[in-house]
């Protein structure tokens, strides 16, 4: 049976980038902008409740956080009652959905990824200009999109399958996996195209439906991706669009008893929250919810003295400074042995500064934070660390002549102590620290020397070290000899240990597993 439903799938590729060197390639990217600009900029979108466009009490704007001062569109603000409607519009999509074919689901995931290919350079441009990917970035983002659509058409054909049990000789005995409800799905600004969609697509598949709350900061991201969904075929009360201010869409989304999971990705504090709320039965409430959190990381970079130097420098300002270090995924901690320490901080200190910063829009290297107060953020607690770290590189604000804008420098710090607080504290910028390691396994327990286990990085040449780094250093995500950035959906299952989650593995084999229950059905002959 699994080979009659995949017989019409071809074998997975993953979505290839665009090569912006060539200047055919360079000039589309342009023209996307253009269009945008001529087709968004400007203008307001609705809510989605119930299959219908609806308004809401108030708009927020979202601003380009390359130029503040620049309005690109607005979003209306849901009301109590359309959170009501939309739970309930979705508890009633569900009986119906739960019972669709699961080759429908992965043939409108397939006509979704098509649909996605085609508009790639204008979501590029989308993405840029309200959370200031530049193009390179963004468009690793939406590639990897289009790479979750196809991924999840084969996950849902595959877990419709069941899985088989030990026979028994006067039983038929089957294990099948059903959905659960309406999911809540939470999403934050820094990947608002594959973290929301990887979410939704996971419950989707399952069977289950969704609940769309992406980020103030980037919804229209997100609103593209929903109704490229309904274009491909998805009913369009599957999916209920809410966008707003926290006090309706926060603790009332994850309280209401009739939500039956939650999947979240963004901070810490917010994720500690929501598993704590989530925990609560409330009054009505028949089941205990689930929840997936995505909650960030501290993640190192560990050079042995046998590495290849060169290498590890590249990968290190790769995965440091790319999208201002704005990723849970980011590099922020290089801890290298002590007879290499200098030449591997001298080679990412010279490579740090040929980056190019700028306007995301013009493809700069560096852009800006997300906001004013991510770059105060930062700043203050650069300050606070000046006394008991040195200084190598930026430190400061650039000058970004007429922009307004979170511009914060590449910012490279030595000597940093592992109780430091930058050592420990998640920062989520364009920060990297640099500390000594007396040796490869001292190096390893520097490394683990932290409440996150998202992502590291492991460079040596030696086979015995590479074998003990896979045993020993406690993350969900650990690249040998490349950086810790870049997971591919698909093959790069992507979730962490400890304070950095759930470890449900988005883009992996297992992943559906967190939007399913379970059902053994015995029938005696």
């Amino acid at each position: 049976m699994t080979d009659t439903l995949t017989a019409g799938l071809l074998p997975f590729e993953h979505e290839p980038y665009h090569r912006y060197s060539d200047p055919a390639v360079a000039d589309a990217q342009r023209a996307a902008f253009r269009i945008v600009r001529e087709q968004y900029v400007g203008r307001t979108f609705p809510l989605i409740v119930a299959g219908q466009e609806a308004q809401g009490s108030g708009i927020t704007d979202v601003h380009n956080p390359a130029d503040t001062r620049e309005i690109v569109w607005r979003f209306q603000n849901a009301t109590p009652d359309q959170l009501e409607q939309a739970i309930r519009a979705a508890t009633a999509a569900f009986q119906d959905w739960r019972y669709s074919d699961p080759l429908q689901r992965a043939s409108i995931f397939k006509r979704a990824a098509d649909l996605l290919r085609a508009r790639r350079l204008e979501f590029n441009a989308v993405m840029t200009l309200e959370n200031g990917k530049n193009w390179i970035e963004a468009d690793g983002e939406v590639a990897e999109s289009v790479d979750h659509f196809e991924v999840f058409a084969r996950e849902t054909l595959r877990w419709a399958q069941g899985k088989a049990v030990y026979p028994m000789p006067d039983e038929h005995v089957t294990m099948d996996y059903e959905p659960l409800g309406v999911v809540a799905c939470i999403s934050p600004w820094n990947f608002p195209s594959a973290i929301p969609l990887g979410m939704a697509l996971g419950a989707i598949a399952a069977g289950n439906t969704v609940i769309w709350k992406p980020a103030p900061e980037t919804p229209l991201s997100s609103y593209l991706m929903v109704e490229l969904l309904f274009e491909a075929g998805l009913p369009r009360n599957v999916i209920q669009f809410l966008t707003g201010t926290n006090d309706v869409l926060g603790d009332p989304l994850v309280d209401h008893p009739d939500v039956r999971m939650i999947a979240f990705t963004g901070s810490k504090a917010v994720g500690c929250r929501i598993y704590e709320r989530a925990a609560r039965v409330q009054p009505g409430q028949k089941w205990l919810k689930r929840v997936i959190a995505e909650m960030g990381g501290k993640d190192p970079t560990v050079v042995c003295a046998d590495a290849d130097v060169d290498a590890a420098a590249l990968g290190i300002v790769q995965a440091a400074f790319g999208y201002s270090g704005q990723k849970c995924s980011a590099c922020s901690r290089v801890i290298a042995e002590d007879s290499i320490h200098d030449e591997l901080l001298e080679k990412v200190t010279a490579l740090t500064r040929t980056l190019r910063g700028g306007r995301p829009e013009d493809n700069a290297d560096l852009g800006p934070v997300i906001h004013e107060r991510s770059a105060a953020r930062i700043m203050e607690l650069l300050a606070d660390g000046q006394g008991s770290t040195r200084l190598v590189l930026g430190g400061d604000r650039p000058d970004t002549g007429d922009s307004t804008g979170g511009y914060v420098s590449p910012t490279i710090l030595a000597d940093v102590a592992p109780g430091d607080p930058l050592f420990q504290q998640e920062i989520f910028g364009p920060v990297l620290t640099f500390t000594r390691a007396d040796s490869w396994e001292h190096a390893i327990d520097l490394a683990n020397d932290s409440e996150y286990g998202l992502t590291a990085s492991f460079y040596s040449r030696d086979p015995a070290k590479l074998a003990a780094a896979r045993q020993r250093m406690h993350v969900g995500n650990l690249y040998i000899n490349r950086k810790c950035t870049g997971a591919l959906s698909g093959t790069h299952a992507f979730g962490g240990y400890g304070m950095s989650g759930t470890n449900a593995k988005v883009g992996g084999p297992d992943y559906l597993f967190w939007f399913l229950q379970t059902k053994t059905v015995a029938q005696r002959y």
